[in-house]
This record gives structure tokens, sequence and C-alpha cells, in this order.
């Protein structure tokens, strides 16, 4: 379970910063990653820390802890650098309940909260997970699904009519650590297989039993077989047949 004293904690201490300033060291970042990195580590001696020509996010009782909002292909180099050294840690936060508001470009004005439909999931871990997928084995590599309750500030200056559509982005800020969703070992990726599915299943049987689209299901199915948490059993029609892999 989260500790939610301490996100509390980490929440306060960033959101009161002057994020205005850019480019001096954590008022540079995007605050989903900087909050999240004084959860894990509120000593800032432990952040930021220079090893072997990289900067790992976090580094403190020899384990290195790297928080990726998105694109784990960027992390291939440093894995490749910090996994025969030490145990690494990737946090990857996750919406799970979104609201939305938007900014006036011109005046600064916010619009009232609206809650977005779309509920987030640990599945959708899985696509970033493909990125580095050979690095999935390796005994020194785990995972943090950090699902949070997030407020997502978007700028009205996109291409429609009302200007939403291709709007950029400008900040999410979490408000709740609703769970978290621990990967420290290949037995724990069977958390991810729905309970009723014990016998044989497509991704289209797999994707009604957890909720998500087909071809996120085909995805996740991918790194299960890889990670050999489930097994490949035969066919129906152009589909793969899956089984959970005996323990």
């Amino acid at each position: 379970m989260p500790d939610r004293e301490a996100f509390e904690a980490a929440r306060k201490k960033i959101i009161g910063i002057d994020r205005q300033r850019l480019g001096i060291g954590t008022l540079s970042e995007k605050t989903v990653h900087a909050i999240l990195k004084n959860y894990y580590a509120p000593n800032e001696d432990n952040q930021e820390i220079p090893i072997e020509n990289y900067v790992a996010d976090i580094f403190s009782q020899g384990e290195i802890i790297e928080i990726q909002t998105k694109q784990f292909n960027k992390l291939r180099d440093k894995l490749q650098t910090f996994l025969p050294l030490y145990p690494v840690t990737i946090v990857y936060p996750i919406p799970r309940e979104k609201w939305l508001i938007w900014i006036d470009e011109e005046t600064g004005e916010l619009s009232k909260k609206r809650k977005s439909p779309a509920k987030g999931n640990p599945y959708m871990v899985f696509p970033e997970l493909y990125k580095i997928k050979s690095f999935l084995k390796n005994p020194n590599l785990r995972f943090r699904l950090a699902l949070l309750n997030i407020e997502e500030y978007k700028i009205l200056n996109g291409w429609s009519r009302d200007k939403k559509k291709g709007a950029s982005r400008y900040d999410r800020i979490p408000t709740e650590y609703v769970q978290e969703v621990e990967i420290d070992c290949l037995a724990d990726y069977m958390q991810f297989v729905p309970f009723e599915l014990e016998e044989a299943f497509t991704s289209k049987d797999f994707a009604e039993a957890a909720h998500i689209p087909v071809s996120l299901a085909q995805t996740v199915l991918n790194i299960l077989y890889y990670v050999e948490t489930v097994d490949r059993v035969g066919k129906k029609g152009n589909m793969y047949l899956y089984e959970p892999k005996e323990t």
C-alpha cells in the first residue's frame, strides 16, 4: 500500500516550488516526476546521483530508482550500464482517474474540472515493457506501477474550433496515490492473468477478461509469453491459444 502521508508531504514540497524558473535542477521537471522522486527519496542527497557516466534519479542503500513517465526505450543505455552493478527499480506512473482543466492561452483563466471517463489500469505499462523486452528477465530489474489520481492541465491552443484537438499538455498534478503494483520477480507477472482464464484462451478472450482492447491484450500476452508466465498451446484460426504456465 502507498504511504499516503509521505505522498502528501512530497506533493506539498513540490507544488510549493515556483515551477516557472526552468533549468535549475528539479525546477525543470514535470510535477508527476518530481513528486514521485521526492516520495521515493525524501532525502535530496539521494537524488540525481552520477553513476558510470549517467545520472540516476535516486541512488540509496545500493539500489537505483528511475522515475519514467514514458518512452522506456530511452532507458536502454542506462539499464545496460546499471543492471550489472545494482538492482534497478523503474517507477511508472499511470493515471487511475483523471480530471481535465483547460487553460485559456490569452487570459490564463482556468476552466472547471471535468472528469475523464477513461480509467487507467496496470496493463498500460506493457507497451512500455515491450520497448525494453530484452531486459525483463534480468533478476536485478524491478517495477513499481504507481496508479495516481491526477489533475491534467491543457492549453487551449489546438487546431479545432474549440481549440481542444491537438492542444498542448501543460502539466499533470497528482492528487492521490491510489495503488502500487509491484513486479519484483518473474513470478509476479502471473498477477496480470485474470483468474477466470484457466483453460486455453485467445488474445480476444484475454481482452474481455481483463477489460482492455484486443491490441493491448496482444502486447500483454507477447510479454507474458516471453517471461514464461503463459504457454502457447496451439491456434484457433489465426490466433494463438494460451494457457497459464504451471509453476
